[in-house]
């Protein structure tokens, strides 16, 4: 597979606006492995390789158990995770799949009992910039297993 598009070269522009995005995601108080549990659930539905390779290795860099992303996929029969995780992952595939029934009541309802408002928002954000991401990246054919992830010290650094 060839990359069709290099946004950094050709469409600067696209690539600061959804930089933008990911810096008030990283500051908006939601927790970081939440933020990456979501936006890997959310690749995984819409099949982009480059952003599963990504978001699986961000995860595992800030130590997440592997058990948990191999259960992913099947996350509602498995007991790795949380009320909180279980209603943001429900969340994130109804707003990833909104053409197939919008976001139903029940589903909400239980992310309002797990989230405020304004983390409601924060996480419908979250999922509507990984499914910009995963649509920029399938477009552009991002080839996979490039990423490395950004370790503490090199954030720290501003690197």
């Amino acid at each position: 597979m060839e990359q069709r598009i290099d946004y950094l070269k050709a469409g600067s522009g696209v690539y600061k606006a959804m930089l933008g995005l990911e810096k008030y995601l990283h500051e908006c108080g939601l927790e970081e492995p939440l933020i990456h549990l979501i936006k890997l659930r959310a690749s995984q539905i819409n099949g982009c390789a480059y952003c599963i390779d990504m978001h699986w290795k961000d995860l595992r860099s800030i130590g997440e158990e592997e058990q948990r992303l191999y259960g992913l996929d099947a996350w509602e029969e498995s007991p790795y995770y949380t009320d909180r995780e279980r209603a943001a992952l429900a969340w994130t595939e109804a707003v990833t799949r909104i053409s197939e029934g919008h976001v139903p009541d029940e589903v909400y309802q239980e992310a309002a009992k797990q989230f405020t408002e304004k983390e409601l928002a924060d996480l419908t954000l979250a999922i509507a910039t990984i499914n910009a991401w995963n649509r920029l990246s399938i477009a552009a054919r991002t080839v996979p297993g490039t990423y490395q992830p950004v370790t503490a010290r090199e954030l720290k650094k501003g690197v």
